[in-house]
Formats: C-alpha cells, sequence, structure tokens
C-alpha cells in the first residue's frame, strides 16, 4: 500500500526581531538533515491496532480520525509523550483532518524524532509539518498551502499554548517568512553570505514556560519600539541595506524576560558579538540561542559561543547552518540524505 515519507526541518523563531511573525528554516552548512521525518501509509483492513494506539473515541474530532498505529523512533523519541493521543504527529493528523472535511484512512505512522524537545529549533513544528506534508501527498494533495499552514499551526499550537505561526510558517514552506496580519506567511530575502550559527546547551526550556514569562502588556514607548525595529529590519532585508540589518537584529520584547531563565545566556550573547556576530538572541523560546554572521566568522562565532556555555558549565552543540529554503518536503525511500537533496 502506498507510503509517504517527509521531512520538517528545524527552525529558528522570532529572528530576534519579530515575536511570532518571523520565522527561519534552517539546515547545516554542510548539507545533512536536521529535523524530523516522518512516514506515513494505510494500515491494511486485515491489520488489527495494538493497544495503546490513538482511538477514534480519544481523538478530538472521532467522526474524521481513525485509528493510528504511532511508532516512535530517533535520537529524541525517548522525550515524546508516553500517550499517543498526546504526541503532535496525532494532533496534526486530527488538525489535517479537520481542514479536509472527510474521514481519513487508517494509517500507520511513524515518527523519527531528530531534534530535541523544549530547545528552541522548532522541534514541534518540524513534527507537525511533515505529518500534514506526507498526509498531503498520500492523499493526492488535497489542501492547499494555507490550508495545510493553518493545519499546522492548529497542531503546534497544543505544544505552544497558544497558536502563533512563526516557526510553522518558515517550516512549512521554507526560507526565511513574515506572518502578514492576515495570516499569510510572506517570503523575505536573505543574504546568501550569511549564516545563522546554533548553540544548543544541554538544557531544556519548554515554549509555555517561556512564554509564561512574558507580561500581559508592555508600555505604549516599547511597543511602539518594538514595530520600529522589525520594520526596518524587513526593509534592510529588500534594499539590502546591511548596516540597518545589523543594527535591528536585536529582541527588544521578549529577550529581557526570558534572559534570566537560561543559564549562561548573557555570557554567550556577548561571546558572539564579541566574535564578530551581527546579532545573536535567544532561537525561539530557547535554551538555543543563534548568532546572524558572515560565512567567514561563522566558525569563530560558534566556537566562541560554545566556549561561553561552557563557562557557565553548559555543555553546547554548536551548528553553522544556511537559510533553508524548501521547508517540509516529501522523501525518497533512501536515506536521511533525502532531506536535503
Amino acid at each position: 500500500m502506498k507510503r509517504v515519507r517527509a521531512y520538517g526541518p528545524a527552525c529558528v523563531g522570532n529572528v530576534a526581531a519579530g515575536f511570532d511573525v518571523l520565522g527561519a528554516a534552517v539546515a547545516p552548512a554542510g548539507g545533512e538533515p536536521w529535523g524530523d521525518v516522518v512516514e506515513i501509509g494505510e494500515l491494511p483492513p486485515e491489520r488489527p491496532v495494538p493497544p495503546g494506539s490513538a482511538s477514534p473515541e480519544r481523538s478530538e474530532l472521532p467522526g474524521l480520525v481513525p485509528q493510528i498505529v504511532l511508532l516512535c523512533d530517533g535520537p529524541f523519541a525517548h522525550q515524546l509523550p508516553a500517550d499517543p493521543a498526546d504526541n503532535l504527529a496525532v494532533k496534526a493528523c486530527a488538525a489535517f483532518a479537520r481542514r479536509l472535511g472527510r474521514p481519513l484512512p487508517r494509517l500507520e505512522v511513524r515518527l523519527t524524532k531528530g531534534l530535541p524537545v523544549g530547545s528552541g529549533l522548532g522541534s514541534s513544528s518540524a513534527t507537525v509539518v511533515a505529518v500534514v506534508r506526507a498526509l498531503d501527498v498520500l492523499l493526492d494533495r488535497p489542501l492547499d498551502e494555507d490550508e495545510l499552514l493553518a493545519a499546522a499551526g492548529e497542531a503546534e499550537s497544543h505544544a505552544a499554548g497558544a497558536a502563533h505561526l512563526d516557526n510553522v510558517a518558515a517550516a512549512l514552506l521554507g526560507g526565511l517568512r513574515l506572518v502578514d496580519p492576515g495570516g499569510r506567511a510572506r517570503r523575505l530575502p536573505f543574504p546568501e553570505d550569511l549564516r545563522f550559527v546554533l548553540a544548543v546547551p544541554a538544557l531544556t526550556l519548554t515554549t509555555r514556560a517561556a512564554r509564561a514569562a512574558l507580561p500581559a502588556a508592555v508600555p505604549l514607548g516599547l511597543a511602539a519600539a518594538h514595530a520600529q525595529n522589525l520594520a526596518a529590519l524587513v526593509h534592510a532585508l529588500h534594499t539590502a541595506d546591511r548596516q540597518l540589518l545589523r543594527a535591528c537584529l536585536r529582541d527588544l520584547l521578549a529577550e529581557p524576560h526570558r534572559a534570566g531563565l537560561v543559564r549562561g545566556f548573557r555570557e554567550v550573547q556577548a561571546a558572539g558579538l564579541g566574535a564578530g556576530a551581527w546579532g545573536c538572541s535567544f532561537s525561539g523560546a530557547g535554551p538555543a540561542v543563534f548568532a546572524v554572521a558572515e560565512a567567514g566568522a561563522a566558525p569563530a562565532v560558534g566556537e566562541a559561543m560554545r566556549q561561553a556555555w561552557a563557562g557557565a558549565g553548559v555543555a553546547a552543540a554548536v551548528k553553522v547552518c544556511v537559510l533553508d529554503r524548501q521547508g517540509a518536503r516529501p522523501l525518497g525511500r533512501g536515506g536521511p540524505e533525502d532531506a536535503c537533496g
């Protein structure tokens, strides 16, 4: 029976200046995959569903979501919920079915978890975009990109505690994306010679916890300054004003409230900037930290950030990345290297 594999990439949410509205899909500069892979196929009618699988009685849409056999593997599978009904892959099937408006077939879903949970790398987005892309291909593409984005955003909100599309838009559609007031994801230009340097500590910070640290309201002056900074960054990208871009890669809104949640953050940020980064802040909700740097300076920036984490007593992995301009895509039947094809 037909089976489809799909890949969802890692992401940098917010990109410092764009809280909840700006996201960038990324891939290691060496070409290896860095994300989640999902394989979905129809269950043969004669195959029984084992105990513990997500069932229609426990789903959000019992008339549309079938029985699902969920299998999880990969280096971070141990971080996933024990109950399949709580897994975002199953939530994404429900969100897809809602847009489709008719029952899905009985499914087997295999999630290979390649991103750590609670890392700030768009782990939840990588899962849900891989699922909706795989389902769309499996069912001969019944949904358009706007419907897929809406489904992915609904599913991802179960992890984030609120609906925001910065990560899912970039992960699904690729590139650097700005979510407009109508929920459309606008592609922004980004210089080919710049790199995203990700320093990922051996720490965990859930999006819910990071959002809980934010105030319910901000002063009028700060709101104006944030809007000014984001607008200037978008202008800088469209006009190739590199000096202005460098000045605007900063987070006035969320970072001040989240900095104290992550041990060593300010030291890592200072080290990245001191080594030549154009900007350095949390990737999404953190604890991962990203920097934007010229290609030649990127390795030194990454090493400075790694050493700063070590000085704070935290082990960290560093990846120098390019913008992933494809986003979620179906894969061939080969190995994981297909993800970067």
